[in-house]
């Protein structure tokens, strides 16, 4: 088992700071919550985390396919339950290329998958509690 710390110290109203492997992260609440909007809420920092994670891996997994890409988003909306706590109970996510890349739509479609069924820890914790899908999208 690998152990992993993150430090974070309280600055004022709802402001916290955390030290990630020496990254600096500003964690705020909405004005309207009483935070200074100094920084994303919590919850919106995992699903950030999400993101990055299955786009890593999709990034590596095409790469290894070589595949070559000049433009990826990934989008992720969610729905927050309305009781406490809240969580997010259903989580899509909407992989976005550029038609021009000429990417093949199978092999694309297999990083996705090996993405969210083998490699993205993140997304394994979140089915725990979430339902995932996702979309992929081709842009002009």
């Amino acid at each position: 088992m690998i152990k992993t710390s993150v430090i974070t110290e309280w600055k004022n109203g709802m402001h916290f700071s955390s030290i990630i492997d020496g990254h600096q992260l500003n964690i705020d609440a909405h004005k309207d919550f009483g935070g200074e909007d100094l920084g994303p809420s919590p919850k919106k920092l995992l699903l950030s985390g999400l993101a990055g994670c299955t786009g890593m891996d999709v990034v590596s997994i095409l790469k290894k396919m070589k595949l070559n890409l000049t433009f990826f988003n990934i989008i992720v909306n969610a729905d927050l339950t309305e009781e406490h706590p809240k969580f997010y109970k259903n989580i899509e996510i909407v992989y976005q290329f550029k038609k021009t890349d000429n990417l093949s739509d199978e092999k694309v479609k297999r990083a996705i998958e090996l993405s969210q069924e083998q490699y993205c820890g993140v997304a394994h914790m979140f089915r725990q509690f979430a339902t995932i899908t996702h979309n992929i999208e081709y842009l002009d």
